[in-house]
């Protein structure tokens, strides 16, 4: 085991996640989802933590880099907002488990990207939102599958949207 992944697995992920400076959005008040309809946040099935969709928009609405890649939208903005709607994700784990610290991996991450036809690097775009999960997490928790689906539209002009499906300790 290296050095940093030692020192990694020692830190928690929410002193990660406070050492990078991250903005973690509380999703209690107001509660998640309204502008979209009837959603659920989460589903808790024994270990397995299912998440909604997160998007890369603040609490207010505002969306980040709204539009499609290949189109207006460079390759470094829809890597910026991946990395917008996994913080986000991050705050639909503490609304479900009350803690960061209480994943133990990452399974599974489904992202979608607006995206023209020909615009070949929606894997670039995800890892925006990827490569984050692993710092906060370290690449033996945070490292997770992932899929990445071009899309021609998402809810509200958001260029980008992810799933997650997290492992937890298991106690409520």
């Amino acid at each position: 085991m290296s050095t940093t992944e030692s020192s990694q697995r020692a830190e928690s992920a929410e002193s990660r996640a406070a050492r990078l400076g991250l903005e973690i959005p509380d999703y209690r008040d107001p509660p998640y989802g309204g502008r979209y309809g009837t959603v659920k946040a989460f589903h808790r099935s024994g270990r397995l933590l299912f998440l909604s969709g997160f998007t890369p928009e603040d609490r207010a609405g505002t969306i980040l880099h709204p539009g499609r890649l290949g189109d207006d939208l460079t390759l470094h903005q829809g890597q910026e907002a991946a990395r917008a709607a996994a913080i986000n994700a991050l705050g639909g784990i503490r609304l479900a488990l009350g803690s960061l610290d209480r994943v133990t991996s990452m399974v599974r991450a489904l992202c979608f990207v607006v995206c023209t036809a020909d615009f070949e690097d929606v894997h670039q775009v995800a890892s925006g939102a990827t490569d984050l999960l692993t710092e906060v997490f370290g690449p033996r928790v945070g490292m997770a599958g992932r899929a990445t689906v071009g899309v021609m539209q998402l809810a509200r002009r958001n260029c980008f949207e992810l799933w997650l499906t997290a492992e937890t300790d298991g106690t409520d």
